[in-house]
């Protein structure tokens, strides 16, 4: 099992491993914000945007595997008073040669465990109807709220339903 770990603060070394592994997912199908194919530019200045937004808003974890980035996932803490209770769950990544294996378990895991030691009681995602992602997050005990047509764009272009999710947790 990978080791996983939060990042806190701007780390170079990891943007090339981040840029690639955001790359395969969106070549490789997955709806996580971008159009295929994706240039490195566009991957590079996303993952630098993510380091200027880490702390209070933002918390990013990544999975390693013999000292490799394979996987990724992030959390946006509500930062209204009124719902400072609750967080999004953002960009879980898997590299497609480390998928299966229960690695999007572990970062989800992860995340959740982060999430209830922080005061956080709900948490909510959204991902591509029909995905495999769907039938993972129901796996691991996550609601489907209901769905949104035509909500965003797969890599391809064409336009595609989500599926909103929650988890009450920490109780």
């Amino acid at each position: 099992m990978p080791a996983i770990r939060q990042v806190s603060a701007v780390d170079p070394s990891l943007v090339s491993e981040l840029c690639d592994l955001l790359q395969d997912s969106v070549h490789g199908g997955a709806s996580v914000g971008f159009l295929a194919p994706l240039s490195r530019a566009d991957a590079e200045r996303y993952w630098g945007q993510v380091f200027e937004t880490l702390g209070e808003s933002l918390r990013l974890w990544i999975a390693e595997e013999d000292g490799s980035v394979v996987g990724t996932v992030q959390l946006a803490p509500c930062l209204k008073q009124n719902g400072r209770h609750r967080a999004e769950v953002q960009k879980l990544l898997v590299h497609s040669k480390h998928r299966g294996r229960g690695m999007a378990s572990a970062l989800m895991t992860t995340v959740e465990a982060w999430a209830a030691m922080s005061g956080i009681s709900l948490l909510v995602l959204d991902t591509l109807r029909d995905s495999s992602a769907e039938g993972m997050y129901r796996h691991l005990g996550w609601s489907r709220s209901g769905e949104i047509p035509g909500y965003a764009a797969r890599p391809d272009g064409i336009l595609h339903a989500t599926v909103i999710f929650h988890k009450a947790i920490g109780s």
